[in-house]
């Protein structure tokens, strides 16, 4: 594996990412490699969702139908 040096990072989140890691029982550092390879899967949603068929369902359809669903509760 490599090694990523970060610098300026704002104390605001060093603090926060403290406070994940207390919480979770683990360290700074394995804290930020699990946000940051979550954030990092992101760069490959425009190609995934390009990659997905076209059902030819109109969205406005689903929310219509969402909608109504909601009122039936």
């Amino acid at each position: 594996m490599r090694t990523l040096y970060l610098r300026n990072v704002p104390e605001e989140v060093i603090e926060r990412l403290q406070r994940l890691a207390g919480r979770d029982g683990t360290s700074l550092s394995a804290v930020a490699i699990r946000e940051l390879t979550e954030v990092s899967r992101r760069a490959d949603n425009p190609s995934l969702l390009g990659s997905l068929p076209d059902l030819g369902v109109d969205s406005a359809e689903i929310v219509d139908q969402l909608e109504a669903e909601r009122a039936n509760r």
